[in-house]
């Protein structure tokens, strides 16, 4: 008996050694796996797999990135995502026969993935590659994957159509391709991978298709993400069948046809995004069923008919249904829903009245029914849960008073109700909301006066208010408005004097008090309006002298003083300035007009003052000469130079050296500026001495005129005809001669004829970024300060075009070689050769471009591949030239490594950063990483060098819907700049 119980004791220990002996095999085996693919295939330059060591006792189980199984101690998940490796696809992990998941995202790994080396990772349940530099083809699957569930190659490059074989991942659950370059056709077989609960096929340049027919076969779908993808036809009704989406999004795309009646049939579905497609027709009266649905937008497309009741009745977050051309009452059941926080329903045909209990049962944050016709008294409760925000309703028929509850909501930072019918007063506490940024009532029949209580609005950064009947004195505490930058308060009747202090205000971008009823002077400190560039006081009662010191706002491009009671003579320091407008007419001025001004092309700005005289500008009188002329020396004077210039057109004849231009028939001039030049003299000037760049649209000279103005000229020749030069000449000619702002380009004028076209602009004495950062200074005299401040001129410039032009301009064309830049560093959008103008009709999608337009190394990913055109491609571009503002580096830098641009290189390194996004900031070690070494770092500001990044990273995100607008970047950039050592 204890002979057979030490037996059995025996066997057990042996069986245990066995065991032990054949895992320890293993986990040796697969340790060496691991450290061979590590050492073969990667490359680890941070060193996050310095720990792989077979000598490890506890290999390879406790190693980073490594998990086993808590039993057996296989290795069972491989994770590297975010450790920064590079290299090819490390197909060899997969021969670990226990291994279940490989994660591998997130890094610089990058080549092509051949169909052969995917054969060993069959047994992987999950497989992600998404993140990385992977191009060609996606790998075709020779070997059926039976049990894997997730597979994301999401992120990279791949090209090409989705692999027939994908068609036999029978169990999978989650699939994502989105954001590559994939071209191929959207295959009907992916309606058979019938486990799906995830589906992103968004962001890629596919051949217009349709969304399958068969879609509804994925009856346990939860997410359809196609947006951007490039998809065409109609909706198709099976859509219906999707019981369980709880997400629908086909944003971005070229969709036609009736939303089908069948998405009323999703019970389950949380987000329907719809926008920016052509689905047309009237919207199904179909929602009742669907109220689990909190975001509904489709917005940007050619819907017509009423709203839906069903709709309205849903207990919705947002709904957005902005630029359509609905039509009829906006339901009175939507002021009951709970949830509603924010209603978009702007540039429709809308009717009727608002619903008066608007606002009372949710908390409501933006509202913005401009551009209808709407009419009727505004809503008492739309801040009644006090979060209103965005208060949104210009371009309506509405009338009667703004209602004093109005005047309470502290919540409210964007009020426009400008171009109505509104009476009365405004609220007084509407006028000192402490959180308000832009307050614009323009356009409309409201009166009382502005009152003291508006001090307490110290974050207002434009008032505008024109085209009313307020009254009364402007309160001195209009001065305490310390981030005002517009004050528009023209076309009303506001009396007395200017308060002295209004030009403390040194933010001040643009000051319009034309058609009032000012008296006094002008105030004569004005140095603090170092940012002023549009000043407008004509048709008030103002007297007194011009003061001088307006001649030293070295912005100032705009002054109109005209229709008042101004005396004593204009100051000659004025004509320092580089107007776009200039205007004195019809005041009391006398004495001499200052030689900048006494042209032909001011004499309808010094008009309706007798007391002026001019040397030889009529019909101003001369002025008196104050010594006798010599007659006879005049006569001889004159005598000899016509003997001087007949011999010289005789030499030139007989030299034939006549200038080329003369023998060419006249040309088109247009003058967009008032300019002492003409057009011989600047043509005459194109030579060879005076050239300093020449480009793709053609050759830029440098011109120094005779009356001491350089100007920069740029020269485009080509056959006659419509060529692609001169459609660049006409769109820059088109773009510029409408466009008035300090931080574009000032054109002055344009010259077109048979074989010359010619562009004059101002000249810009530090020429481009692109020469600063890269040229023989090599960016060393850029330092902080400057940059920052380029990154700020630029963005308001780009916000201009987008916001406040219309249409809306897109440049088309941003980089560091477009930005100019003025003596002080003001930085200057140029070259609009490719620019724009976007139809924002409810008919008209964004315009298709025949080719890709724009420089490499700044095109949108988007733009390559859907050829729309939209203000986000810009912002894109702007990103990147943040980045070279950061980096010092240009957009392709080889020191990126292969497939890698600037974005692609910075954005791994941020990654890279635990803190990165977090509530810390980053450390200015990390920071090294990525800024400039030629900086002074004395200079640096590295609160703004994260801020800046942070924002050139948001500009630069593959999804275009993801980028902020550029009025969001100036909005960003304004809160950037920290206190700096004195």
């Amino acid at each position: 008996m204890i002979c057979q119980k030490l037996q059995f004791r025996l066997l057990i220990i042996a069986i245990l050694i066995l065991c032990f002996t054949l895992l320890t095999d293993a986990s040796a085996r697969d340790a060496a796996i691991l450290v061979r693919v590590k050492t073969g295939h990667l490359r680890d330059p941070a060193g996050v797999l310095d720990g792989w060591v077979v000598s490890d006792r506890n290999a390879p189980c406790n190693w980073t990135g490594i998990q086993c199984d808590a039993d057996r101690h296989d290795v069972v998940s491989i994770n590297l995502s975010g450790f920064n490796v590079s290299g090819d696809f490390p197909a060899d992990f997969c021969r670990i026969s226990s291994l279940r998941s490989l994660d591998v995202s997130s890094n610089n790994l990058g080549g092509e993935i051949s169909s052969d080396s995917m054969s060993p990772c069959s047994h992987l349940l999950y497989l992600n590659l998404s993140i990385n530099n992977f191009v060609g083809n996606l790998p075709d699957f020779p070997v059926p994957f039976v049990n894997l569930t997730v597979l994301d190659f999401s992120f990279n490059n791949f090209s090409g159509d989705i692999p027939a074989s994908f068609a036999g991942f029978q169990k999978l659950e989650f699939l994502s391709l989105g954001s590559n370059l994939l071209n191929g056709s959207i295959p009907e077989f992916l309606s058979n991978l019938t486990e799906l609960t995830q589906l992103v096929l968004a962001v890629n340049p596919f051949q217009l298709s349709p969304l399958p027919a068969t879609i509804g076969r994925l009856r346990k779908l939860e997410y359809l993400v196609c947006s951007y993808a490039n998809l065409a036809g109609e909706i198709p009704d099976s859509i219906g069948d999707l019981a369980s989406l709880k997400s629908l999004d086909v944003a971005g795309n070229s969709l036609t046809g009736k939303l089908p009646g069948s998405i009323g049939k999703l019970k389950n579905v949380e987000q329907i995004e719809l926008y920016g497609n052509q689905i047309s027709g009237e919207l199904p009266d179909a929602f009742s069923g669907l109220t689990s649905l909190l975001r509904f937008d489709a917005s940007q497309n050619n819907l017509a008919g009423k709203i839906p009741r069903s709709l309205t009745a849903l207990p919705l977050q947002s709904l957005h249904l902005n630029d359509n051309s609905l039509e009829g009452d906006i339901p009175e059941i939507i002021a009951l829903n709970p949830n509603l926080t924010e209603l978009r329903l702007f540039n429709n045909n809308l009717t009727g009245t608002l619903p008066q209990f608007l606002g009372m049962n949710s908390d409501l944050v933006e509202i913005d029914v401009s551009g209808n016709d709407l009419e009727g008294e505004l809503p008492q409760n739309l801040c009644y849960r006090k979060k209103l925000e965005f208060l949104i309703l210009f371009r309506n028929r509405f009338s009667g008073g703004l209602p004093e509850s109005y005047g309470e909501c502290s919540s409210i930072t964007y009020i426009r109700i400008q171009q109505n019918e509104l009476t009365g007063n405004v609220p007084e506490g509407l006028w000192g909301l402490a959180g308000i940024q832009h307050m614009e009532f323009t356009d409309n029949r409201l009166e009382g006066s502005i009152p003291p209580r508006i001090s307490t609005a110290e974050g207002l950064e434009q008032l505008l208010i024109s085209g009313n009947k307020f009254s009364g004195n402007l309160p001195a505490e209009i001065c305490r408005l310390q981030e005002l930058k517009k004050l528009d308060l023209s076309h009303n009747q506001i009396s007395g004097n200017l308060p002295a202090c209004i030009t403390q205000l040194t933010k001040l971008q643009e000051v319009h008090l034309q058609g009032n009823k000012f008296n006094g002077e002008i105030p004569k400190t004005v140095s603090p309006w170092t940012e002023l560039t549009q000043l407008d006081l004509s048709s008030n009662q103002f007297s007194g002298a011009i003061p001088a010191e307006l001649g030293d706002l070295q912005v100032l491009t705009f002054l109109d003083l005209s229709n008042n009671l101004l005396s004593g003579e204009i100051p000659s320091k004025l004509t320092k300035l580089k107007f776009n407008e200039f205007n004195v007419s019809n005041n009391n001025l006398h004495g001499r007009i200052p030689a900048g001004f006494d042209t032909k092309f001011f004499l309808s700005s010094l008009t309706g003052n007798p007391g002026l005289c001019s040397s030889d500008l009529r019909p101003i009188p001369p002025c008196s000469r104050s010594k006798p002329v010599n007659i006879v020396l005049i006569v001889v004077l004159s005598t000899l130079a016509s003997i001087l210039v007949v011999l010289l057109l005789w030499l030139l004849v007989k030299t034939k050296k006549l200038i080329r231009f003369k023998s060419h028939p006249p040309w088109k001039i247009t003058a967009f500026q008032k300019v002492s030049f003409d057009e011989e003299e600047v043509l005459s000037a194109l030579t060879d001495r005076n050239l300093i760049g020449s480009g793709g649209s053609g050759r830029v000279y440098r011109v120094r005129l005779k009356n001491g103005q350089t100007v920069a000229v740029k020269r485009l020749w080509e056959p006659k005809g419509l060529s692609e030069s001169e459609t660049v000449f006409l769109s820059e000619v088109d773009t510029l001669g409408r466009i008035r702002h300090s931080n574009i380009v000032k054109l002055l004028f344009s010259c077109i004829g048979d074989d010359v076209k010619v562009l004059v602009y101002d000249y810009m004495e530090n020429g481009s970024l692109g020469d600063v950062l890269y040229g023989e200074k090599g960016g060393e005299v850029l330092d902080w300060s400057s940059r920052f401040k380029i990154a700020v001129g630029a963005a308001q410039g780009l916000a201009y075009l987008h916001h406040d032009c219309v249409p809306p301009i897109v440049h088309r064309d941003v980089k560091s070689n477009n930005i100019l830049l003025d003596d002080e560093f003001r930085a200057k959008v140029a070259d609009f050769g490719l620019a724009k103008m976007l139809n924002r009709s409810s008919t008209e999608s964004d315009p298709v471009m025949s080719r890709v337009a724009g420089s490499y190394g700044y095109i949108a990913p988007e733009y390559g591949y859907t050829m729309k055109v939209t203000e986000k491609s810009d912002v894109y571009s702007y990103g990147v030239v943040l980045l070279e503002l950061i980096t010092g580096k240009i957009p392709n830098d080889p020191s990126f490594g292969e497939n890698k641009d600037i974005v692609k290189w910075v954005t791994e390194i941020a990654l890279s950063w635990p803190e990165h996004g977090g509530a810390g900031s980053v450390d200015n070690a990390r920071l090294e990483q990525v800024l400039d070494p030629r900086l002074d770092r004395c200079t640096v500001e590295y609160g703004e060098v994260e801020k800046l990044l942070n924002v050139a990273l948001s500009c630069t995100t593959d999804l275009p819907t993801s980028r902020p607008s550029m009025r969001r970047v100036v909005e960003l950039l304004k809160d950037l700049s920290s206190p700096r050592p004195k």
